[in-house]
């Protein structure tokens, strides 16, 4: 008998212990007799033994290498798969060396064979050995010798076989020896699988390895509790028992987290909406969670959140009311300015919306705007307003209206309290024209074009005239014309053939101007060459000889009286119906105080024409004014010559009321037409500096009449033409009720031609109704002019001996420094006759 140690008996067991291995059979386990069968009888024996360690462990144990052919077999009993694919079986042995024994050469093996059986129960004790299906010839890797048996070292081998696949209820395993001198210390038959894990929030359970080596076992898994599929968790189990390839993954449910292979609850205070990753959020501001697993946070009292929000913002509430409502009546419209909300509630989407109230009177009932038989219009819009102004028209002159301006955002309606808003009372005025409709062209020629049209719809008071604005098409930024008309009709005149033009007309009355009409595209007549036929040629050449004879017959005349002569008219005086293609009319014209406008730009802007400041080049100074430096320029229009202009500029640190001023004079000025009258151009205000235009030099300058008279010697019919032109121009001032207030030989321009103009009206006012109304302007008077304040003073007078004294002082003075040119004698003299009477006025001047 053969004795068995295994010293490593223990640590096979640990390492059997961390494999993936479920134990079909483990001879170690079993106590006593295996119960195996053998065959024949004289072949495998049961021996029990003690190991190194004394412990006792059973065998079984053949040895009959003496004997040639041998065939012993052992067989084990039934063994159940147990659904097995693939089994292995691990047998531990020794095995005696035959060169270490005598004689047995010929019949000692040092191998045996290991078979197996499939069946789906036990067959009992009959054994054939055809039944039997090879697994494998099994060599020992050490085999030991008699000096090995002397001190007890025997040398254990253990081999490992697989068995696949299989498909009965269970097995046989049998040993086959044929003639070596072996002994079995342990068989273990065993299959693989993949132990169950947890991988990305899903659960694996114990599956049984594929049925050959290389087949992999696709298994899906289970996603914990409060998790779902995010993709198809799925792992695959290899033939060694290994887990590969992991494949989707599950997520924690709304309301929970991760955390250690699980999902949790979020606590109170927090929530999570959707299934995911995400950790569980704290409650945004002014919310709320009263429970664990919260998949949202209530808002807070009188806090809400718009529908299109995610749980994730902050819950907000209505704004607070406007503030700073400002206010701006133009006659039956208003402008309404405020600030934001001190409050936006905590929301950026704030809009604005505007209700109107039209009232009765103090205390009246209101009614809705929209009520009324003219429909209220808003700019840009009522509600929705983004911006924080709106302009309100066609409101009803002199009446009392209420705006109430209410902001709002996106929970504005969620809230059942009223909406604060901010409320502002206004009174309309006389309201401006409506718009002209209907215009039409009546008839086109070459160079001119007649327009006729309608009085508007609401004219709300007489209209005192119509204004014109013609430009070529797509040149309006560049340059544009406007002219007057008193009637419903107007010839434009000085346009260019086969031209395209843009026409535009507006009413005008004492509460100010309409807006402009729709434009009207008109395009004039082709330029086509003239042809004259004989008769024609007689006609003209006899025209031009009876015009040679009439020319002639003026200038005798002329030599003969040596009067007041045109020849000495600026050609301005020819243009007073026709200029630059405007039409002139002869009726009487209205004067437009530009001190009754609120904004002194806005009444530059109605009479004066703007002009672009590249157009305008300054050469030098020439002098400085009341309100800042006179300067000579030029002005460049399109496609014509530079034209030579004087240039008034406001100075630099000037205050609120010099600029008022200085508009005021500009708009006055720019409401003169006339030969004897200083022209104005057009103003520059979008500009550095603001800028006054006046009329083309001839001589680059003109000079005052004071300065001429002075250094030139003119004969008495000239100075008598000088002064029926001054006469003209005053009594053109007249009769629009002006007082100049400060008209002197200094303040008379004369030209090359000998045409004086009516400069300098930065004291000149309208002759207002009011008899208590008194002058306020704070610029200082000459003695010339304050003699008629100081003697009949302006309050006390009436307004027909004013315009008399004011035109017997310009003849007095006048001819005066024409003719004497002493000094201020005069002064004392005139001082003197006005206090016995006007009319009996005879001075040295007569």
């Amino acid at each position: 008998r053969i004795v068995l140690m295994n010293s490593s008996l223990t640590s096979c067991v640990v390492l059997f212990s961390s494999f993936s291995a479920v134990n079909l059979l483990d001879t170690t386990t079993i106590t006593g007799d295996w119960g195996w069968l053998t065959y024949p009888s004289h072949g495998w024996d049961a021996i029990n033994e003690m190991d190194e360690y004394f412990s006792p462990i059973h065998t079984y144990q053949v040895c009959n290498v003496m004997s040639p052919s041998q065939n012993n077999w052992l067989r084990t009993g039934w063994i159940p798969r147990e659904g097995a694919r693939r089994i292995y079986i691990e047998v531990k042995f020794t095995l005696r060396d035959c060169n270490s024994m005598p004689g047995v050469l010929g019949t000692c093996k040092e191998t045996f064979n290991l078979y197996y059986y499939e069946s789906d129960r036990a067959v009992g004790s009959a054994i054939r050995e055809n039944q039997f299906i090879k697994i494998d010839t099994i060599a020992a890797d050490e085999s030991f010798t008699g000096v090995d048996l002397g001190v007890r070292r025997l040398k254990l081998n253990t081999e490992v076989r697989g068995v696949g696949p299989l498909n009965r209820r269970g097995f046989y395993l049998a040993f086959q020896d044929i003639g070596a001198c072996i002994a079995l210390t342990s068989v273990r038959v065993y299959y693989k699988r993949c132990v169950g894990v947890s991988r990305n929030l899903a659960v694996f359970t114990d599956v049984v390895t594929g049925a050959d080596s290389s087949s992999l076992v696709e298994v899906r898994g289970q996603c914990v509790d409060h998790a779902e599929e995010r993709d198809t968790p799925k792992m695959y189990c290899s033939a060694e028992g290994e887990w590969l390839v992991p494949i989707g993954r599950c997520v924690c449910s709304a309301g929970f987290e991760e955390h250690r292979d699980s999902c949790v609850a979020c606590e109170v205070g927090f929530y999570k909406p959707v299934a995911g990753d995400g950790l569980c959020g704290k409650c945004p501001q002014h919310s709320h969670s009263e429970t664990r697993a919260a998949l949202s946070c209530p808002c807070d009292s009188n806090y809400y959140r718009a529908a299109d929000d995610p749980p994730a913002a902050s819950c907000s509430r209505p704004p607070s009311a406007p503030v700073n409502v400002i206010s701006s009546v133009n006659g039956t419209s208003v402008n309404l300015e405020w600030d934001r909300p001190l409050h936006t509630g905590g929301r950026s989407d704030l809009e604005y919306s505007v209700l109107c109230q039209k009232c009765s009177g103090e205390g009246g009932p209101c009614e809705d705007c929209r009520l009324g038989t003219t429909a209220v219009r808003f700019s840009p819009r009522q509600t929705g307003l983004k911006e924080s102004w709106v302009t309100v028209l066609n409101l009803v002159a002199h009446t009392n209206y209420s705006f109430r301006i209410l902001a709002m955002n996106a929970v504005t309606h969620l809230s059942n309290e009223p909406s604060p808003y901010a409320m502002v009372n206004i009174t309309t005025n006389q309201a401006a024209p409506s718009e002209v409709l209907a215009i039409r062209q009546e008839n086109t020629s070459q160079n001119s074009v007649t327009l006729m049209w309608h009085e508007p719809d609401q004219p709300n008071g007489v209209i005192l005239e119509y204004d014109i604005k013609y430009y070529e098409k797509d040149n309006e930024e560049h340059s544009y014309s406007t002219l007057k008309s008193k009637n419903t009709s107007a010839r434009v005149s000085g346009l260019k053939p086969g031209t395209k033009y843009i026409f535009q007309v507006r009413a005008r009355t004492s509460a100010g101007c309409g807006r402009f009409s729709q434009n009207i595209e008109i395009q004039t007549g082709k330029a086509v060459p003239l042809r004259y036929n004989t008769m024609t040629i007689i006609w003209i050449c006899m025209a031009l000889v009876s015009g040679l004879v009439t020319f002639l017959a003026i200038i005798i005349c002329r030599k003969r009286h040596c009067g007041y002569s045109k020849a000495f008219q600026d050609s301005d005086e020819e243009k007073m119906h026709y200029q630059n293609g405007h039409v002139s009319f002869p009726d009487a014209r209205f004067y437009i105080d530009p001190h009754t406008y609120e904004d002194p730009c806005q009444a530059v802007h109605e009479f004066a024409r703007e002009i672009e400041a590249s157009r305008i080049k300054i050469e030098k100074i020439i002098g400085s004014g009341e309100f800042g430096e006179v300067c000579y320029g030029r002005m460049r229009l399109p496609g014509k010559r530079d034209i030579p202009v004087a240039l008034k500029t406001l100075k630099a640190g000037y205050t609120e009321k010099q600029k008022r001023d200085f508009l005021a004079e500009a708009s006055i000025m720019a409401q003169f037409d006339h030969p004897n009258v200083i022209r104005l151009e057009g103003v520059v205000t979008h500009s550095t500096y603001t800028i006054t235009l006046l009329s083309d030099l001839p001589l680059k300058l003109f000079p005052p009449a004071t300065s001429f008279l002075i250094f030139t010697s003119l004969f008495s019919c000239h100075l008598v033409g000088l002064l029926r032109g001054i006469a003209a121009g005053m009594t053109y001032l007249s009769d629009l009720g002006y007082i100049h207030r400060d008209l002197a030989a200094r303040n008379i321009l004369v030209n090359s031609n000998l045409v004086c103009k009516v400069s300098d009206f930065g004291l000149s006012r309208v002759l207002e109704d009011d008899p208590d109304a008194a002058y306020t302007t704070s610029v200082s008077f000459h003695i010339e002019a304050s003699i008629d304040a100081a003697t009949h003073t302006h309050t006390h007078a009436h307004t027909h001996s004013f315009f008399l004294k004011e035109r017997s002082w310009i003849c007095s003075n006048l001819k005066y420094t024409c003719t004497s040119l002493k000094g201020l004698t005069l002064t004392l003299r005139i001082f003197s006759c006005w206090r016995k009477s006007y009319m009996d006025f005879k001075g040295p001047l007569k």
